[in-house]
């Protein structure tokens, strides 16, 4: 018996086969089908997809036989993947000098006498191992029937293809949620001990310009100002940041049984208006169930945003709330300021700002509709936002309802 020959390239080509990470013990229906297929076509008994490693050649599924592996120097495999025509035809192995005293051709049982076989070759060109169809008589295999075997073990290849592809995107899944975890502990910290200090800073600008006032000029009195305000941008930005990512951490199960009417009095209480502004509630009262402290969140942002971005003497903020198939349609429309067209697609990206500033002089952080955006996929929703500068804004969204 004359032992297969080692190709050149066999260090890379074993790392290639192993960079699949396939399960050697693991059967899948996949691969099962595929050799069931192979022996249907061919009419043989035996069918095989096997992988050549360093030593060994194991199984990934075995058609018509018990068999998990064998070693690299009986395999007719390991011959397989030397020759360039990817592929090797023994209509009679006991007539072959190669395979003279084989373990497998030799067995009192069931011997191997056929063999068919067709490399399974990667976008790299390595030959990773073979698909091929075994018999216990002399057969032969038609031309037909053999270019039939190499559209299934391309086939095969995808498979393993899809495995890996599969595993990195799993890996990499794994990563952003452990970044993402770690950010979002990172901004509850962040939060906690900048708040604080903001704080202190805030009524301390108040504690000086009362105290003070009258040795301090105008332009000193400007400065302090100056000072709280830009305190409580920043605030205002930690506070959106935080949201941000503690927006991940409302369930989407999580249900609750309420009037639309009742939550938005509710947020109207909780933006303290303090301007001239009209906001028209849906005419229906329609009694919802779903995740209020994240629809409560959406329309707090939405509602704000109306409030805050426009010049009009008066603000007119329209709402509207439909029921239709399991899906809630809300529509919030006002008469801001608006956003430029070529800005629209930009805007839900997060600390992504269109360069407006509210009515009182102060540039948004980017956070808000990012959070917003992904509230609402969080959800099963989508969002769509149309706008006419110096006309007003109509944000559309859907929540999947949980009756």
């Amino acid at each position: 018996m004359l032992p297969p020959v080692i190709p050149k390239n066999d260090a890379e080509r074993v790392q290639a086969l192993r960079s699949f990470g396939l399960s050697k013990e693991q059967r899948e229906d996949d691969f099962d089908q595929i050799t069931q297929l192979a022996s249907q076509f061919t009419n043989m008994p035996i069918s095989l997809v096997s992988l050549v490693d360093d030593e060994k050649v194991w199984f990934k599924s075995s058609h018509g036989i018990d068999l998990c592996s064998s070693d690299r120097g009986v395999s007719f495999c390991s011959h397989t993947i030397n020759n360039e025509e990817n592929t090797l035809v023994l209509e009679n192995i006991k007539n072959d000098e190669r395979f003279k005293d084989n373990t497998f051709s030799n067995a009192e049982t069931n011997p191997f006498v056929f063999y068919a076989g067709v490399c399974l070759v990667d976008n790299q060109g390595y030959k990773l191992g073979t698909l091929c169809v075994i018999d216990n008589k002399p057969n032969t295999i038609s031309t037909s029937q053999l270019n039939s075997l190499k559209i299934l073990a391309k086939q095969v290849v995808k498979l393993m293809e899809l495995r890996k592809a599969n595993k990195v995107l799993r890996e990499v899944q794994g990563d952003l949620k452990k970044k993402n975890k770690e950010l979002r502990s990172f901004a509850g910290v962040v939060s906690h001990d900048m708040k604080m200090p903001l704080a202190n800073i805030i009524i301390t600008t108040d504690i000086l310009k009362a105290k003070y006032s009258d040795e301090l000029d105008e332009k000193a009195i400007e400065y302090l100002t100056y000072l709280k305000q830009s305190s409580f941008t920043l605030s205002d930005y930690i506070t959106g940041l935080l949201n941000h990512y503690e927006s991940d951490q409302l369930d989407s199960g999580q249900q609750e049984s309420f009037d639309i009417h009742l939550l938005l009095e509710n947020i109207v209480d909780l933006l303290n208006i303090n301007v001239d502004c009209e906001i028209n509630l849906p005419e229906e009262n329609i009694d919802l169930t779903c995740n209020k402290a994240a629809l409560e969140q959406i329309l707090l942002n939405l509602i704000g945003n109306s409030l805050k971005y426009n010049d009009k003497e008066k603000i007119v903020i329209d709402i509207e709330c439909k029921v239709k198939k399991g899906i809630y349609y809300f529509t919030v429309s006002d008469n801001g300021i608006g956003i430029p067209k070529d800005k629209i697609g930009e805007i839900f990206t997060l600390f992504a700002t269109v360069g407006n500033t509210d009515r009182y002089g102060n540039k948004g952080n980017g956070i808000g509709l990012s959070t917003v955006k992904k509230l609402i996929n969080n959800f099963g929703g989508e969002i769509q936002i149309s706008s006419e500068i110096g006309k007003g804004t109509v944000t559309t969204f859907t929540i999947q309802s949980l009756d």
